[in-house]
């Protein structure tokens, strides 16, 4: 089976993108491959461990379930962009003031969540954050930590 290309135009972290890909190519594999963004995970491959989260015109969205085509002109942020947003830092300090944090792996996308749940509603309260962690899968620390984290940023 040969790949249909096509030439996408996106912006990723503040940078506008012009690349030559499968239009199957998901976007996960673009990131981390095509542009050596490594902060999104490979998890699941299926969009329910959210380690490949990153945050598309504003959402969360989990990258190993977007294709190239369905990102043509939008905008992405991965963690390597949010982590200069002083919302980023806020939620990063809550996360190891909790010790919500061990091995590493599900955190970009613990943080990118947050950051678009925050953008959305800078005050959202702990059932809205919860919500916004919904799909999110921390095999390390268990969840007391970010409900810990998630109080912390709730107030």
């Amino acid at each position: 089976m040969n790949d249909v290309f096509f030439t996408l135009h996106f912006t990723v972290n503040g940078q506008e993108q012009t690349l030559e890909v499968p239009a199957a190519r998901r976007l996960l594999d673009i990131l981390r491959l095509d542009l050596g963004l490594i902060g999104p995970k490979e998890g699941c491959s299926i969009g329910r461990c959210s380690a490949c989260s990153v945050v598309v015109d504003g959402d969360s969205v989990p990258a190993c379930l977007l294709l190239a085509c369905q990102v043509q002109g939008r905008t992405v942020d991965t963690i390597e962009g949010l982590r200069e947003d002083p919302l980023c830092e806020r939620i990063s300090a809550a996360l190891v003031n909790a010790g919500a944090l061990q091995c590493g792996y599900c955190t970009p996308g613990i943080v990118s969540s947050l950051t678009a749940a925050l953008r959305h509603n800078p005050a959202a309260d702990v059932a809205e954050l919860e919500q916004a962690l919904h799909g999110n899968l921390c095999r390390c620390t268990g969840y007391n930590g970010l409900r810990q984290a998630i109080a912390e940023l709730a107030t």
